[in-house]
C-alpha cells in the first residue's frame, strides 16, 4: 500500500510479531505477504494476506510488482495499491502458536504482525527486508511512468 502525503510518496510496511523480532527494526520489515491457499490466484493471495495480517481489505487499483526471491529462497510476489491507515489505529492481525520460551514446552500465540506504518522512501528502504527493496524500486518506477 502506498499514498502520498504533503506530495511524497510513502509506503506501508508491516513489522513481523513475535519474540524473536521484538528489539529488530531496520531489514526486518515486510510487505504483508504468505502463502497460496487452494486454487487461490497470487493476487487473490495477496488481498487476503493483507486482511489477515493487517485487518483491512484492501481496495483500488493493483499494480503488479513481479516477484523476488528472499534469502531463504521463498519466493515473493508483491502488489501496490493506494490506500490509507489512520494513525494510531490497532493491527488486527491473526496469529500464530509458537513455544516460548524455548524449550519450556509452553505454547504461546502471537501476532503475524505487531505493528504497522507509512514510511517515505529513505526510511522504507532501510526498514525493508533487503530482499524486497526491488518492490519499493518497481512501485517508484511505475508511478513516475504514470505521471510522466
Amino acid at each position: 500500500m502506498y499514498r502520498f502525503r504533503d506530495g511524497l510518496l510513502e509506503v506501508f510496511l508491516a513489522h513481523p510479531g513475535g519474540p524473536f523480532f521484538k528489539s529488530k527494526d531496520a531489514g526486518h520489515w515486510t510487505i504483508p505477504k504468505g502463502e497460496v491457499e487452494g486454487k487461490e490466484t497470487l493476487l487473490e493471495t495477496a488481498l487476503r494476506e493483507f486482511k489477515e495480517e493487517v485487518g483491512i481489505d484492501p481496495a483500488g487499483d493493483f499494480i503488479e510488482l513481479g516477484w523476488i526471491q528472499q534469502k531463504g529462497g521463498k519466493i515473493v510476489h508483491g502488489w501496490g495499491f493506494e490506500g490509507e491507515w489512520k494513525d494510531g489505529h490497532d493491527v488486527q492481525s491473526v496469529t500464530f502458536p509458537m513455544e516460548w520460551p524455548p524449550g519450556s514446552g509452553r505454547v504461546q500465540r502471537f501476532p503475524e504482525v505487531d505493528r504497522v506504518g507509512f514510511f517515505d522512501l529513505v526510511s522504507a528502504q532501510c526498514k525493508i527486508k533487503p530482499a524486497q527493496k526491488p518492490f519499493i524500486d518497481r512501485l517508484v518506477t511505475w508511478l513516475n511512468l504514470r505521471h510522466s
